[in-house]
């Protein structure tokens, strides 16, 4: 089995920042081009399902489902629903049995570490989205910034690669590593809701 990770802090910081974004700043814009905040959070409630499932090995219409097919959005009680899904996203992952074998998430199969690792990154990087799109402090900690390092880097710095969201933004060497993170992954490290 691989090293497992603990997604508890990350999950904690996630809902902080959709607790304290406010109904009027649902159709704000985000650093993800064709997402408003709302499509972000609909995003998040998604996605916190389909891994906590994945993790379960409980395969069906939430880990088989392409979240490229449309666009997500917050329906009534989105608030509850996604502090209850990164609950039990992050209990899902403890189980040691979650990061054996092989699972399927957006309607790919994947080995289980590999979901695993993917389930921070997105945690991470529409984390940030948030908090960029609402003026909110975001400091994730370094061990999850690892994570999305190390998943993103091959695709994005290997040539002949196929990035796994838009080219990387270019960035100093020394860019902290959320700003690496960020731009490996096609996004503005800079990006603010005034200059979208």
């Amino acid at each position: 089995m691989s090293e497992t990770i603990d997604f508890d802090a990350q999950a904690r910081l996630v809902a902080r920042l959709a607790e304290h974004t406010t109904e009027d700043q649902l159709d704000a814009p985000t650093p993800c081009e064709k997402y408003a905040v709302r499509h972000v959070l609909g995003h998040l409630v998604g996605l916190t399902a389909a891994f906590r499932d994945a993790a379960r090995k409980d395969l069906g219409p939430s880990t088989n489902t392409d979240p490229g097919r449309t666009v997500p959005d917050v329906e009534p009680g989105w608030r509850g629903a996604l502090e209850a899904n990164l609950a039990a996203l992050t209990q899902a992952w403890r189980t040691p049995d979650a990061w054996q074998g092989d699972t399927q998430a957006g309607g790919i199969a994947l080995p289980a570490p590999v979901a695993g690792q993917v389930a921070v990154n997105e945690l991470v990087l529409h984390g940030w989205d948030l908090a960029q799109a609402t003026g909110q402090e975001y400091a994730p900690d370094r061990v999850y910034l690892e994570v999305s390092y190390a998943l993103l880097a091959p695709s994005a710095e290997g040539e002949g690669n196929e990035p796994m969201f838009g080219p990387p933004v270019p960035v100093p060497d020394d860019a902290p590593l959320l700003d690496r993170v960020v731009a490996l992954s096609g996004r503005r490290p800079g990006w603010t809701p005034k200059g979208a």
